[in-house]
């Protein structure tokens, strides 16, 4: 076997607590931007939605360099692998220069956009906010490229040490510039910056190591076109498909903005805990890449099989356990925000149809499409999720929220029947064999 259970517990445990890192990261950011102000708090929330789709892009671009390196790592060719290493650094680095110049260039544009007519004062923010974070996509786009390599050869625990270094930075520089500077948004937005320009410089070092498999040569670099054309047959239908899923959640947001406070504070407090729930399967969408891959370039049909299967079951079992502790403990959770009792009682409603339903379904919706991924068809994967997007997500959020008044609610009603789409659609096309023909298999 390609992967014994020793090697799959040391790529899949620290990719597991790199995805709650970067959660535990994210909600001790909110807290303190809160401290700044209001209109503060809405740049840096209208914003982050932006950064977000962007930052998607990127990791959908790593993954395509990451698919192709660990299908040669998997056929023992690890001379090809370190060429499309190379190819995919400098591709994924010019592209995402062009990305900050023109975002740099016209922040005002990309924001009223995005968001239409808002406050001075928030535009402000934004605009502070806007820039610095265009600044860190390069740094960012390194540290994602160089991350999806470790990740290709089964070494996670490097991107996890980087990655808390990463974050240490982060935290405690928002600390610093926040409380004691008194720097404002900008407090929050130097810090990431100077956090993603320490992680990606420190792999790009570590990963022009000649004692990894995977390595940096020092020879001049040339374009190879057809490694860059493999890299961006998966990476760009993949960029695409995360760059319209991101804009959905930006119009369902939208949506249940429209339904009042209470609602958008249920929301709100509902997703933080839903992404709790979902921190294992984010880790096994990562191994599923590198496992994948790999078996596929060893072209074992019984290992994709074998793998496919073993890792889907890992996913749904630790599912199952995280989501039946959140549903267990969920009143006392609750509690700890503070919200009003018509808040917490949607909150609660929200987070029962969400956590019940991805014990059955999130697995094969979002882990499995992985599978297909690293077998090279990525086409079908693309067109699925954006129909079920705009067709479920966002149409059926219409018809349930707006126009029968389910409000929230209806809101999540439709993203289940998009989980269930996206369920049948992925498991009927790897029960179907259809994509052992992307792969040669």
């Amino acid at each position: 076997m390609i992967f014994t259970n020793k090697d799959l517990k040391k790529l899949i445990v620290p990719l597991i607590m790199e995805q709650a890192l970067a959660i535990t990261v994210g909600m001790a950011d909110t807290m303190m931007i809160s401290s700044v102000g209001e209109a503060a708090v809405s740049g840096v929330s209208l914003v982050d939605m932006f950064n977000n789709l962007v930052i998607a892009v990127l990791a959908a671009l790593a993954t395509g360099g990451a698919v192709v390196a660990s299908q040669f790592v998997g056929a023992n060719k690890p001379e090809e692998a370190c060429r499309s290493a190379k190819q995919l650094l400098w591709i994924n680095a010019l592209i995402t220069v062009l990305v900050s110049l023109l975002v740099i260039i016209g922040h005002r544009f990309i924001l009223n956009l995005f968001f239409g007519k808002i406050e001075e004062d928030v535009m402000r923010n934004a605009i502070v906010y806007l820039i610095i974070s265009a600044l860190s996509f390069p740094f960012l786009a390194v540290y994602n490229a160089c991350a999806a390599l470790f990740r290709s050869m089964g070494n996670s625990q490097i991107t996890l040490k980087v990655s808390m270094l990463m974050n240490i930075i982060n935290v405690g520089g928002n600390a610093i510039c926040v409380f004691g500077l008194k720097m404002g948004v900008a407090g929050v937005a130097v810090p990431s910056l100077i956090s993603r320009a320490v992680a990606g410089l420190c792999l790009y070092v570590l990963l022009r190591n000649p004692d990894y498999l995977i390595h940096l040569g020092r020879e001049r670099f040339r374009f190879e076109w057809p490694v860059i054309r493999k890299i961006l047959y998966i990476g760009i239908p993949s960029g695409i498909e995360n760059g319209i899923f991101q804009l959905g959640r930006v119009i369902v947001v939208s949506i249940i903005a429209g339904f009042g406070t209470v609602q958008i504070a249920a929301n709100g407090v509902a997703n933080s805990l839903d992404s709790m729930g979902c921190i294992i399967g984010q880790g096994m969408n990562l191994a599923m890449i590198t496992v994948i891959g790999q078996c596929v370039g060893a072209g074992d049909l019984a290992q994709v099989k074998y793998y496919t299967k073993k890792l889907l079951l890992i996913t749904y079992a630790a599912t199952a356990v995280m989501n039946s502790l959140i549903l267990l403990f969920l009143h006392p959770i609750l509690g700890l925000y503070g919200l009003g009792a018509e808040a917490t009682e949607l909150a609660y409603v929200l987070v029962m149809i969400h956590d019940g339903l991805a014990i059955l379904l999130w697995p094969a919706s979002f882990v499995l499409p992985n599978m297909l991924r690293a077998c090279n068809d990525v086409k079908y994967t693309m067109t699925t999720a954006i129909f079920s997007m705009v067709t479920f997500r966002i149409g059926l959020s219409l018809v349930f929220g707006v126009h029968m008044g389910m409000g929230a609610v209806g809101v999540w009603i439709a993203m289940a029947v998009d989980w269930i789409f996206r369920v049948c659609c992925f498991a009927g096309r790897y029960l179907r064999g259809t994509w052992r023909k992307y792969c040669n298999l």
